[in-house]
């Protein structure tokens, strides 16, 4: 028998059955009826101070659950205070469902205000934006769900009219897109050359990207590499794919200068490069045509084919990252490098990144790792700290370092932090961010008192835009704008009902860790450090 109900509750019968459980946003009389139908389905609606900010507590969602975060935002001025979060979403290769409210097309001729045409913003930040219809409005939602998580993964966005939400329809039956499978050939020329590489190379090396990770083909790639001793670099949105204490593996690359003298040279010398699932999207200039497939034998693996011209290969296979490596796993037996360049790097690296400081960023975030759980699930914002986080902070999981790797914007591992936290609440969780990313989202702490979750949120305190202020000596260039106040980051979270300590030593740091992993609220660690603390270390 056809059911009769509203085009929303279709739409949120079948975000419940992608898994999602919470939605984040701010409401308007436009969304009412969509919020109403997310709860009849089983999907918690999560009250946020700025829809930014709920589109990146959706993402730390989706990073914990693997369904696709939800953000709710209503026509207008709700529905753009969610864009730059969107558009990272987009890069950065995030599922998400963005439902905006708008009003109906005949009342859009004669009524202006907060109308706007949504889809001519979101079309350039989302795969595809749809506009929600009655008869329609199941396949809308199936399509919605599957683009979001196709490869590449990223947002789509669905606009809904008043008048279409709250009307009723009568569906025969549900209409589903049955998913495809990703089918690896197991015989072919290519492949064939492709074991040959492999199975002859005596300097190869892996770059492990996002796609992998998102593939979940960390236990291929551990057997890979240690059945043909290959070592392998990851991009900052791959760390921990396979465990960084991992003989084999180099760490994270793709933003910092001082790494990239170590991994750059190393990637030049060899003589078979794999890249397994690497999105050039998180990587800087410096990672441009690295290596010339017409000498060095280059295979890529990617979930879509490359249309970015970021490098070149000499194979090119566009399949399951995971699948793809059984594929060409050979027998075991084969040295590599054997003048012990690998051991050599990696030293280089600890070298080039020492935790022995007395006090400052470095010495910051070696604290941190040393005090906190080894489960412990981290954020970073963008900035000078981020980049020295990416190198020294390692990680024993996919997804154990959540950042804004290839949009790089500001304002994200609070929210980050917040979302992981609600979705895993028994896992410590401790969010990094520069004292400029951190009060354009302070806010959120409300938030976070109101939810009673208890994230640790470290702030960096040098009252200047560290990294941009840094570039600007760098090219002989006059300070300016780039400094600010020096403001009571303790004094912040305490006024939003958390706890707030400020430190300025090591000791101090890791009293009030250990403190926090205890507290009944959420805890703000103001460190203290001074201006060009990060001189030298990035």
């Amino acid at each position: 028998m056809p059911s009769t109900k509203r085009t929303v509750d279709y739409l949120a019968e079948r975000l419940f059955e992608a898994g999602c459980r919470r939605a984040y946003g701010m409401p308007g009389g436009e969304v009412l009826t969509l919020v109403n139908a997310l709860a009849k389905a089983g999907i918690e609606f999560v009250l946020v101070k700025h829809e930014n900010s709920a589109a990146f507590m959706a993402e730390g969602d989706y990073h914990r659950t693997g369904a696709p975060g939800i953000l709710v935002a209503t026509l207008g001025p709700g529905a753009m205070n969610g864009v730059n979060a969107i558009a990272n979403a987009l890069q950065d290769r995030v599922p998400m469902i963005v439902l905006t409210g708008c009003v109906d097309a005949d009342e859009a001729q004669t009524y202006t205000h907060q109308v706007m045409d949504h889809s001519a913003v979101f079309s350039a930040i989302t795969k595809q934006s749809f506009r929600l219809t009655v008869d329609s409005c199941d396949i809308i939602a199936d399509r919605a769900v599957n683009l979001a998580t196709d490869p590449r993964l990223g947002p789509v966005h669905i606009d809904v009219p008043i008048a279409v939400a709250n009307a009723t329809v009568s569906l025969p039956k549900l209409r589903r897109r049955s998913r495809s499978t990703i089918v690896v050939p197991t015989v072919g020329p290519d492949l064939d050359q492709a074991r040959d590489w492999v199975a002859t190379a005596k300097r190869p090396v892996m770059i492990v990207g996002v796609d992998a990770m998102n593939d979940g083909a960390g236990a291929d790639i551990k057997t890979f590499c240690e059945t043909h001793s290959v070592p392998f670099i990851t991009t900052y949105k791959a760390k921990g794919i396979v465990k960084e204490t991992h003989p084999l593996c180099l760490g994270g690359a793709g933003l910092s200068p001082l790494a990239d003298q170590q991994l750059l040279p190393f990637v030049r010398a060899a003589d078979l490069i794999l890249l397994a699932g690497y999105d050039p999207i998180e990587m800087r200039p410096g990672w441009r045509e690295v290596w010339d497939p017409n000498q060095t034998n280059v295979i890529d693996i990617s979930s879509v084919a490359n249309d970015h011209y970021m490098h070149q290969s000499s194979l090119s296979f566009v399949a399951d990252t995971g699948a793809t490596l059984s594929a060409l796993l050979g027998n075991a037996g084969q040295s590599t490098w054997p003048d012990g360049e690998i051991a050599a790097v990696k030293a280089a690296l600890a070298g080039a990144f020492p935790e022995d400081e007395a006090w400052g960023p470095a010495a910051i975030i070696d604290e941190c790792r040393q005090v906190m759980p080894e489960n412990t699930l981290a954020t970073a914002d963008s900035g000078a700290h981020r980049i020295l986080l990416s190198q020294m902070w390692p990680c024993y999981e996919p997804r154990g370092l959540m950042q804004s790797s290839a949009f790089c914007t500001m304002g994200c591992a609070v929210p980050l932090a917040m979302g992981a936290k609600i979705a895993s609440p028994d896992r410590p969780v401790v969010s990094f961010s520069g004292d400029a990313g951190f009060l354009m989202v302070a806010g959120e702490l409300a938030t976070a008192k109101e939810l009673e979750i208890k994230p640790i949120f470290v702030v960096f305190v040098d009252a200047s835009l560290a990294l941009i202020e840094l570039k600007q000596r760098q090219n002989q260039m006059q300070n300016q704008g780039v400094d600010f106040g020096h403001h009571d980051f303790a004094a912040i979270g305490q006024a939003f009902g958390g706890v707030g300590v400020s430190v300025s030593s090591r000791a101090a740091l890791r009293d009030a860790l250990k403190a926090a992993q205890s507290a009944d609220t959420f805890t703000v660690i103001a460190a203290q450090i001074d201006r060009g603390a990060y001189d030298g270390r990035i």
